[in-house]
């Protein structure tokens, strides 16, 4: 496995099997790897011939007073972890390296980044994407894996790729939850016993909306009604709970097909998001 840590490097290392027309997939991640990170490098290990994964705490999607300094950074253990899943190169730049002096360019995508999330966190996805679209065009990859656990973000780099004729398939992959249902995020780390125990009212509040779909609920509001009841009961602060179109994230019509629950809540001063699938072919943690 290499690291590389500047633009150059990596460009460099990718050269060979650019010109042996290897197919190559990247992940990029903020670090702090978990399972849900490995079920990505996974995924394009077994679609791929040549796997890259970024490691970049990315500055510009953090808002003022948001987690970024205390972010966790373990990046040894990272680089293990890596190696374990066989990742081919790792790309580490510092700040610098990403936002040189001068860097005045910035990617937003209208619309789609500024409700639900991008309500809440202005200028997150103007973050999201623009480092996005960096490491694309440093990485120039096939394929591009991201979690369906940050569905909002899922669907604003698709359109972003779609808008920008940018020559990438962009793959989701499940979400990866631990055994007591609660999804697997590097923010996990913050939450202490109590909290986590409070923050399972996330995902009980995702299954009794599943179980009112399947038994014939299509009203979004009612949907809705039932997780926020269970984030009540567990003294969550909500953000928001909606049900949407999976595509367009507007809200969902009542008699949908299909739609996506959303929740943003925060567990002391943690906050989690989370969302499934809500269809007539079944409920999914499956983009």
């Amino acid at each position: 496995m290499l690291v590389t840590r500047t633009v150059a490097e990596l460009r460099a290392a990718l050269a060979q099997a650019r010109r042996e027309d290897k197919s190559i997939g990247f992940v990029p991640t903020m670090g702090a790897l978990h399972a849900g990170h490995f079920a990505l490098v996974d995924a394009a290990r077994r679609d791929c011939d040549l796997v890259v994964v970024s490691i970049f705490v990315n500055p510009t999607q953090f808002g003022p007073g948001e987690d970024f300094e205390r972010y966790p950074r373990p990046l040894q253990r990272d680089l293990a972890g890596c190696e374990e899943h066989r990742v081919d190169v790792v790309f580490v730049p510092d700040a610098q390296e990403m936002y040189p002096q001068g860097f005045d360019t910035e990617v937003r995508v209208r619309g789609l980044s500024e409700i639900l999330e991008g309500a809440h966190r202005p200028g997150h996805f103007t973050g999201v994407c623009t480092i996005v679209l960096k490491l694309l065009n440093c990485v120039r990859p096939h394929r591009a894996y991201f979690g369906q656990k940050d569905y909002q973000q899922l669907v604003v780099v698709r359109k972003m790729v779609r808008d920008l004729n940018l020559l990438v398939d962009i793959v989701a992959v499940p979400t990866v939850r631990d055994a007591d249902g609660l999804a697997l995020s590097s923010r996990n780390v913050y939450l202490s016993p109590e909290e986590r125990a409070r923050a399972l009212a996330i995902p009980r509040g995702l299954r009794a909306a599943a179980q009112a779909w399947e038994a014939g609920e299509r009203k979004p509001e009612s949907l809705c009604r039932l997780v926020r009841g269970e984030l009540d009961k567990a003294a969550l602060v909500v953000d928001y709970v909606a049900a949407v179109h999976p595509n367009t994230l507007e809200q969902a019509p009542e008699g949908c097909r299909q739609c996506v629950v959303l929740v943003a809540a925060r567990v002391g001063s943690t906050r989690l998001i989370d969302n499934l699938i809500l269809s007539d072919e079944g409920v999914s943690d499956d983009a």
